[in-house]
This record gives structure tokens, C-alpha cells and sequence, in this order.
């Protein structure tokens, strides 16, 4: 209706994805690379805006045209146009302080969501983090911006993501491992380590889980990679919590056998 705010829904993580009511745009339907090159950076930076020359630059970086501010405002018409027909002064795209912005309020983003659901688990205790980080690590299916592989302001924001998301990871295997759900821990712990490979916190919680389950004989291989790893690639030993959780996996295994388990002692 005349007058009523458009809203629109965004998945960036993964292949760009936009719902307004029952209409579905993807990246290849906004007008180009550049519209939605520009559209992706004001959802980077939602709710702020940005001047036209911070476009031109992140667009074309010292390689830009002649006529490139006018090229810009003829890449937001398009986006209004696919974004928000008919309410070009009501809908989430903005003209404001010199440049663009996409209201905060009309804009429900995937990427938003992932971020504070993990603020939430950070300061929430393992009961109430552990169902967050489940549903921020659901939402973090894919790579951020999956359709943009070039632009360096891209690549950053995909570094930033991907560090988070390694973070949620590690959190939500601790948080299952407090609540003894140990196969959720090992789940989430190897995921973390296989993404980051020198995360130790990762490998003391996949060490922890595999102890938890009962799985001392893959806790030790796991604890004995690590170690190699660490060595190899960073001249170190694991920390105290990991070495102390080795140590229990060796006195776990040697229950039965009465000589190494008076050596251990």
C-alpha cells in the first residue's frame, strides 16, 4: 500500500539470496556485478551509511571512470527498482549524509543474525549458548559472499566470518561437552580443527569429547598429532589443559594393566 515500509529478507552467507514478499531475487537478477557489488557492501555495513566516494573506491579502487559517481546513482536506481518498486522513499534503501544506506529495521539479514546469536552464547551459560550456536552454525552453511571471489573488501569480510565461525565451533563444542553431550562435542570440535589445523583450543576440546565418550584410544592418536603439529609448525609443546587431559587418557587406558598403571602413577 502507498505509504507502507517495503522490508525485504538477505542470506549473504552462501550464494546471495534476497525475499521481498513472494518475490525471490538471487545475484544474477539485480542489474549486474556493480548493483549488487553495492548492495552487498551496504549490507556489510547495515544501518550505516556510506558515502559515495567510500563506494567508488571499494567498486573500482584507483581504476575508476570518469563518470563513476553518476554510474553509481544509476546502480542504486536499479537495486531500488528490484528492491523496492514503488517505494522508492519508504523501503530499506536510503539517500543519506552524501552517499547510501539500508535501514536496519527493514532488513532482516542472515549474517546479523549469525553474529548475535554468538554474542549471546559468549555471555550465556552452556544450557542457553549451546542451543544459539547450534542455530548461528546452521546459518553458516557456506562461505560468506560465496558470489563475489575477487573483490579484496570481499575477502576481508569472508577472513572475518570464516575466524567467527571457527570461534562458534569451539564454543559449542565446550558447551556440549558441559552438558555431556560428547558426541556433539567431537562433532564440533573436528569440524574447528579441521578449519584452523593450529587451533589448540579446538584440539583440547575434540581430546576432551573423545575422553568423554570413552574413546581414549583416538583421544591419544588425536592428543599425538597435535602435538607433532604444534612442534612442526609453531616450535611448541600443547599447553597444561591438554597435556593434563593426555595424562588422564593414559591412566584410563591403563586400568588393566597393573604395571603401566604403576609407572604412570
Amino acid at each position: 500500500m502507498p505509504g507502507q515500509c517495503m522490508s525485504i529478507s538477505v542470506q549473504m552467507i552462501g550464494h546471495l539470496r534476497i525475499r521481498r514478499g513472494d518475490t525471490v531475487l538471487t545475484a544474477s537478477t539485480l542489474g549486474g556485478p556493480k548493483p549488487r557489488q553495492v548492495l552487498e557492501i551496504l549490507l556489510l555495513r547495515l544501518g550505516t551509511a556510506v558515502s559515495k566516494d567510500q563506494l567508488v573506491e571499494l567498486l573500482w579502487g584507483g581504476k575508476a571512470p570518469g563518470e563513476a559517481l553518476a554510474t553509481l546513482e544509476s546502480y542504486v536506481s536499479v537495486l531500488r527498482r528490484h528492491l523496492q518498486p514503488g517505494h522508492a522513499k519508504t523501503g530499506p534503501l536510503r539517500t543519506a549524509n552524501s552517499g547510501y544506506l539500508l535501514e536496519r529495521e527493514l532488513v532482516d539479514l542472515d549474517l546479523e543474525r549469525f553474529d548475535t546469536l554468538v554474542r549471546d552464547a559468549e555471555l550465556a551459560q552452556p544450557a542457553d549458548a549451546y542451543p544459539r550456536l547450534v542455530e548461528a552454525l546452521e546459518l553458516a552453511s557456506g562461505p560468506l559472499l560465496g558470489d563475489e571471489l575477487t573483490p579484496e573488501w570481499a575477502a576481508e569480510a569472508r577472513d572475518r566470518h570464516a575466524a567467527v565461525v571457527a570461534e562458534a565451533r569451539v564454543l559449542a563444542a565446550e558447551a556440549a561437552a558441559a552438558l555431556a553431550r560428547p558426541d556433539d562435542t567431537v562433532r564440533w570440535a573436528q569440524q574447528a580443527v579441521d578449519a584452523e589445523p593450529l587451533n589448540e583450543r579446538a584440539w583440547s576440546a575434540l581430546v576432551a569429547g573423545l575422553e568423554q565418550a570413552g574413546r581414549y584410544a583416538e583421544g591419544l592418536r588425536c592428543y599425538d598429532k597435535c602435538r607433532r603439529l604444534l612442534d612442526r609448525e609453531m616450535g611448541c609443546m600443547p599447553g597444561p589443559a591438554l597435556r593434563a587431559a593426555h595424562a588422564r587418557l593414559l591412566k584410563s587406558t591403563a586400568q588393566d594393566d597393573g604395571d603401566l598403571s604403576e609407572v604412570l602413577a
